[in-house]
């Protein structure tokens, strides 16, 4: 087992943290505080695309619009009518996308396993929705990049996951979020100050039920 890893956000060097009882390996990184999964530990592409496929995703669904509801409501104040989105890492039920559309907002999909829509990937956005997306980056780095290259001037990138705060990196074992094999990257509040910094956000801000970069 190896002691340190670099870190796939900052490329810091991460130490050995935490060992499931199916012996799969965390490491956290000092830099920017993020705990990840070793990518030995990883599931094979395959194996990922059989997890995603189980997601009841139903658009319709009304607890899972809820659940999207507060970005959709934050695009609406943020954003006319006139702009265009990106619902980044959309699943097999893109939910905000159809929201947002449902509101008269033109927005394009894009996942990596649903809707691999490279065309989608080659214009630039005014705002990009990632919902439940970031903890599935196995190269935050690449992809941080890439969101921030996809926003146009003054652009806005909401995000929503679970962050970890200094009580639960304390009592990571018994936190439920990591427990998913597909959530392989784990933010706390400084992990977004570290993304803010290396990938030349203008600001972030941490809401009740979501996170919002701008360029």
């Amino acid at each position: 087992m190896n002691l340190q890893h670099s870190c796939p956000l900052c490329l810091s060097t991460a130490n050995f943290f935490w060992q499931s009882d199916k012996k799969e390996n965390y490491y956290a990184c000092k830099t920017c505080e993020g705990i990840f999964l070793s990518p030995q530990n990883r599931l094979s592409k395959a194996k990922e695309f059989e997890r995603y496929q189980l997601h009841e995703n139903d658009v319709n669904d009304p607890d899972y619009q809820n659940f999207v509801n507060p970005i959709i409501q934050a695009v609406q104040k943020d954003f006319s009518t006139n702009t265009i989105g990106l619902d980044f890492g959309c699943g097999s039920g893109p939910v905000a996308a159809k929201m947002l559309r449902d509101k008269n907002y033109q927005v394009n999909l894009y996942d990596p396993f649903f809707y691999k829509k490279p065309e989608s990937l080659k214009k630039q956005y005014d705002f990009i929705v990632c919902c439940e997306v970031m903890e599935h980056f196995y190269h935050p780095k690449t992809e941080f990049e890439k969101l921030y290259s996809l926003l146009k001037p003054k652009g806005k990138l909401y995000c929503k996951t679970s962050l970890m705060s200094e009580e639960i990196v304390n009592n990571f074992g018994e936190w439920f979020y990591k427990d998913d094999p597909t959530h392989v990257f784990l933010y706390t509040p400084k992990t977004l100050e570290i993304i803010q910094k290396n990938y030349r956000f203008s600001s972030f801000q941490i809401a009740k039920d979501f996170i919002v970069f701008q360029k």
